[in-house]
C-alpha cells in the first residue's frame, strides 16, 4: 500500500492479501472499531452531527417519553436507563435531567467500547456505569434508547449476478480496496420479493444487529421496560446498495482510508421489528421522526424555551426545524418502539 495510508489500511491490505478477500460486513467491523477507537468524531470538528447534539430538546423529549411509560406501567422499582452507543453522552444528560423532573432518578448503564468516547461521556454523566455488552447490565425494567446505534453495526451485501446471489468481498487491486463478487448464497437466504431481483442489484443485511436486538427484547421481555430505537432507515426490507463514509460533514469514498472515516448503512426497521417480535415484545412504528417529535411536544418545548431566552429564540426555531421538517431529519429519520408485556405503549406511536 502507498505510505500516505493509515495504519488500519495497512493492516487489512495485508490480511486480504496473505489470507483471501473479507466480507464487506468484516471490512466495516474493522474499519468502524477503528474509528470509533480512536476519536470523538461528534460535533463542527468532527465528522457529523446527530440530533442530541442539535438541541437539548432531543434528548428532553426522550427522557419525557421513558419516563411516561414508567409511569403508566406503575412506576415499577429499579428501573435503568440503557442506551447503546451513547456518543458524549448529551442525550443521556437532557433525558436524564428531564426524568427527574417527572420523578424518575435511573441508574444509568452505558454500552460502549471506546475508550475515547467513554472518557468524554465520562464528563456528561459522572453516574454512568460502562458495560462491553448487554449481558453485564443488570436486571430490572430497561428504558432503553439507540440513537444512531444500529446504522454503525457491520452489515453483509448480497449482489445478484447471471449466476445467482453471491457474497460480496473486498479485495485489493491495484493498491486499493474493491468490492466484487465471492461465493454463491442460496436464495433462501434472501426475502422472497427480492430472490428475482435483476443482475447486479445489491441487498444488505445485518445479522450482527437481529442479534443484538433480540437480545435487548428478551432482556426487555423477562424484566419489563421499553425501547426506543431511532435511525435513518428502510420501513420494509429493501433492496438497495446504502453503505457510505462520512468524514469531515462531508460524503466520501467508503472503499478508501478505513478506518478514518464513519461507514454506516440505511437501518432495515422490517427485519428488526420481527426479531424484536419474535424474542417476545410488542414493536410499534416505525414512525417518522418529526411526527414522533411533534406528538411529544417539541412545539410547546420550543416555545418554552424561547420564552425563557428571547434573544435565542430564532437559533430554537431552526434547530426544532432541523429536527422535524421532513426535507431535514424529519422523514430520513424514523423511530421503532419496543414494548415488554404488561407495559404500555409509548407515547408518540398513534
Amino acid at each position: 500500500m502507498s505510505p500516505e495510508r493509515g495504519p488500519l489500511a495497512e493492516r487489512l491490505a495485508h490480511l486480504i492479501e496473505t489470507s483471501g478477500p473479507i466480507t464487506v460486513g468484516d471490512y466495516m467491523a474493522m474499519a468502524n472499531a477503528h474509528y470509533y477507537g480512536t476519536r470523538d468524531p461528534l460535533g463542527a470538528g468532527g465528522d457529523f452531527v446527530t440530533a442530541p447534539e442539535i438541541s437539548q430538546m432531543f434528548g428532553e423529549l426522550v427522557g419525557l417519553c421513558l419516563a411516561d411509560g414508567w409511569q403508566r406501567a406503575g412506576r415499577p422499582e429499579g428501573a435503568l436507563y440503557v442506551e447503546l452507543g451513547p456518543g458524549r453522552g448529551t442525550l443521556a444528560a437532557d433525558a436524564v435531567r428531564a426524568m427527574r423532573s417527572a420523578g424518575l432518578s435511573p441508574e444509568v448503564h452505558f454500552l460502549e467500547t471506546s475508550p475515547v468516547l467513554r472518557a468524554v461521556q465520562a464528563e456528561r454523566v459522572r453516574q454512568a456505569h460502562w458495560h462491553e455488552d448487554l449481558s453485564t447490565i443488570p436486571d430490572g425494567p430497561w428504558l432503553v434508547v439507540a440513537n444512531e446505534f444500529f446504522d454503525a453495526l457491520p452489515a453483509r451485501q448480497l449482489v445478484r449476478t447471471e449466476s445467482g446471489w453471491r457474497e460480496r468481498l473486498v479485495r485489493v487491486e491495484g493498491g486499493c480496496f474493491v468490492p466484487a463478487a465471492g461465493p454463491p448464497v442460496p436464495d433462501a437466504a434472501l426475502p422472497g420479493h427480492i430472490r428475482a431481483a435483476p443482475s447486479g442489484t445489491i441487498v444488505e443485511t445485518s445479522p450482527v444487529s437481529l442479534a443484538v436486538v433480540r437480545r435487548l427484547a428478551g432482556r426487555l421481555a423477562a424484566g419489563g421496560g421499553v425501547a426506543l430505537i431511532i435511525d435513518y432507515s428502510h420501513t420494509r426490507t429493501a433492496a438497495g446498495e446504502t453503505l457510505q463514509a462520512v468524514r469531515g460533514h462531508a460524503y466520501a469514498d467508503p472503499w478508501q482510508e478505513p478506518g478514518e472515516s464513519d461507514l454506516t448503512v440505511h437501518v432495515d426497521f422490517e427485519a428488526l421489528a420481527a426479531a424484536a417480535a419474535g424474542a417476545g415484545v410488542r414493536t410499534l412504528g416505525p414512525v417518522e421522526q418529526g411526527h414522533w417529535l411533534t406528538a411529544l411536544g417539541i412545539d410547546a418545548r420550543a416555545a418554552s424555551l424561547a420564552r425563557g431566552v428571547p434573544q435565542r429564540a430564532e437559533e430554537i426555531e431552526a434547530t426544532r426545524h432541523r429536527l422535524v421538517a421532513p426535507e431535514q431529519m424529519g422523514s430520513l429519520f424514523k423511530v421503532l418502539a419496543l414494548a415488554s408485556p404488561g407495559w404500555p405503549d409509548p407515547a408518540g406511536f398513534a
